[in-house]
């Protein structure tokens, strides 16, 4: 949908909402005592489907396909990306790829993975070419996890009319590159990722490594799609869907990368009202969580399928258990800090709301109507907080956002009023009084006013005493000059006053001689020994994106160690990059020098530095 197309999309609007109504009835049970919340499939307001997950600089990004409402065949014309760091709350990231990205291709943006090297990300898809009309596998890439990401070759890596690629790098540094339906197909890529060596080589599908099905001579194996190869523990697992229709999700070992495998039964059994199924799985935070696609959401079915994620523990031997499609999915690790700027797109469930392209950057929440709302889970208010703040937009006369504890129907905390603002891009600061937010609970910004479309919703803050809200930074947001800010390494500060994320002025850096250079504050008398610290900073490279990111030293005696805070997550149109993340600083004996700087991974572009937080 189009940020000015408000009216023409009512019919798709409303059927969406209806979907969202009628998905969110399995959340607001949790009014019942007893009864277990929903936060099952991860997404809500779109089907997604074929999720391929990634960790990296702690967070897990989500890479999946996009089905089309009321698709009656595999109808979907980009992928999109999420992101969490407690692994219920998720980011839209939005769609960073999409068909047009390949000028060759002409249908079926399909299941894809993405795998970081060489400080890139490489998304690996298959497309039709439409040259022949034969599905190849083409390779996007970006700087950013988030993207935007371009073809990286100009023509298909590779292609035999089969799907499903996904990138797999051994310890050695080897990368391979395994695909197939009906076979099952790999090659070793070169260290450009973007290249191989030798030819496809077909991987024999004996019922000994993948299982024996029955009735099909043509198919006498088990394996159907989708495989995702990962090693752990000196073990090389192949997790794959099985015999199709409907699928299961099964798994084969080997000693090596290519086998020979040796099938070993179910990991995930038939269920979930979507005849396919396709999985991911990876290790974060100490835990192992397997992510698949079902019909969960009504209206959800074969077609028009949703991601989910539950945790799970290997056997001693090193085997998976049976897991179940349950609607409450994984556990949250640690909490949310309500006290930092959160993006209103980070979501546990939402119901009624769409997401859409921010001017501001990133995405914002819109096309909210009376009723809808947002929920946020295991938000940690710690003392208490005095004040809510939200960034909103409206066309209209706006509504209210009410501040609420635990179910959409909850305590009432608060209540911000939302004027129109004279567009739905036209940003304003609404703020009200908050009272009774203590403690970890979960928050509901229920969304209350006339008829049709509100208003837009692009981030919020809470503020007070409870959490972490005081800013370690002196002048993060540059408005007092270069007041605070010195430099880490080499380079000039000045503030520039023609280019800001918010506010009126930025800080700027040049001259750097090195990638480790970089706008710098002391911080060693604030820091407490164990203590998690949350970082937001926003920053803009003269040239284009920056590989950039915060770093915190610390000196003890006399051994100086290097933290990284932060990620790169997300590019917003007018170029600048947020870096967020929650780090626990330690460190043994006495703290001498502490220093925040922000610096890249490579290179010496200037930069400009923003609105920047270390609370």
């Amino acid at each position: 949908m189009k940020v000015t197309d408000r009216t023409t999309t009512r019919a798709t609007r409303r059927a969406r909402r209806v979907i969202a109504w009628l998905a969110s009835m399995a959340c607001l049970l949790a009014l019942i005592p007893g009864t277990a919340r929903a936060d099952n499939p991860i997404v809500q307001n779109i089907y997604t489907a074929d999720p391929a997950p990634m960790v990296h600089n702690g967070r897990v990004y989500l890479y999946t396909g996009h089905d089309e409402d009321g698709s009656t065949y595999f109808t979907m014309r980009e992928w999109r990306v999420y992101s969490s760091a407690d692994m219920v709350n998720w980011t839209d990231h939005g769609s960073p790829m999409n068909l047009a990205t390949f000028a060759w291709a002409d249908a079926n943006a399909w299941a894809g993975q993405v795998v970081p090297r060489n400080g890139k990300f490489y998304w690996y898809v298959p497309v039709r070419q439409r040259s022949n009309g034969q599905m190849v596998i083409g390779v996007g890439v970006a700087d950013s996890p988030t993207g935007p990401f371009r073809d990286a070759l100009g023509r298909p890596l590779v292609g035999n009319n089969e799907i499903d690629p996904h990138a797999f790098i051994d310890d050695d540094g080897q990368a391979y590159l395994y695909w197939g339906n009906p076979g099952l197909w790999y090659v070793k890529l070169n260290p450009d990722m973007i290249s191989f060596s030798g030819s496809a080589t077909r991987i024999p599908l004996t019922t000994a490594g993948f299982g024996t099905r029955n009735g099909n001579a043509s198919r006498p194996t088990l394996y159907e799609e989708g495989p995702w190869v990962f090693k752990r523990n000196g073990l090389y697992y192949n997790v794959f869907a099985a015999e199709c229709c409907s699928e299961f999700i099964a798994y084969s070992t080997a000693t090596g990368p290519t086998g020979p495998w040796t099938y070993r039964g179910t990991i995930m059994p038939r269920q979930g009202a979507s005849f396919t199924n396709h999985a991911g799985v990876i290790d974060f935070q100490g835990g192992s969580y397997f992510f698949y696609h079902n019909g969960a959401l009504p209206g959800g079915g074969g077609y028009t399928r949703s991601v989910a994620v539950e945790k799970f523990s290997y056997g001693s031997n090193g085997l998976f258990p049976t897991i179940t499609m349950t609607n409450t999915g994984a556990p949250q690790v640690g909490t949310l800090n309500p006290y930092v700027r959160q993006e209103a797109e980070t979501i546990a469930w939402g119901s009624g709301i769409e997401t859409e392209a921010s001017s501001e950057g990133g995405m914002n929440v819109g096309w909210i109507e009376n009723g809808d709302y947002i929920k946020v889970k295991g938000v940690a208010f710690g003392a208490g907080a005095t004040s809510f703040s939200a960034r909103v937009a409206s066309a209209t006369s706006g509504g209210r956002i009410e501040v609420r504890l635990d179910s959409a129907n909850g305590p009432t905390v608060g209540t911000c009023t939302v004027g129109g603002t004279g567009g739905w891009q036209t940003w304003s600061t609404t703020t009200c009084a908050v009272s009774g937010a203590t403690g970890t609970r979960d928050l509901y910004l229920r969304f209350a006013g006339g008829s049709g479309n509100l208003f837009n919703i692009n981030w919020w803050q809470f503020g007070g005493t409870g959490g972490s809200a005081t800013n370690l930074l002196t002048n993060g947001d540059v408005e007092n000059g270069t007041t605070g800010w010195g430099v880490h390494g080499s380079g000039t500060l000045a503030r520039n006053t023609t280019v800001a994320h918010g506010g009126s002025g930025s800080l700027s850096i040049t001259g750097r001689t090195g990638a480790w250079n970089g706008p710098s504050q002391d911080v060693t008398a604030k820091l407490t020994n164990g203590r998690s610290y949350t970082t937001n900073v926003w920053v803009r490279a003269q040239s284009g994106t920056p590989s950039a990111k915060a770093t915190l030293s610390l000196t003890a005696n006399g051994t100086t160690n290097y933290l990284q805070l932060t990620p790169a997550v997300g590019v917003n149109v007018n170029g600048w990059t947020l870096l967020t993340g929650t780090t626990t600083v330690s460190w043994s004996g006495t703290l001498s020098n502490a220093a925040f700087y922000v610096e890249t991974a490579e290179g010496t572009d200037s930069l400009l530095v923003d609105d920047a937080s270390f609370q």
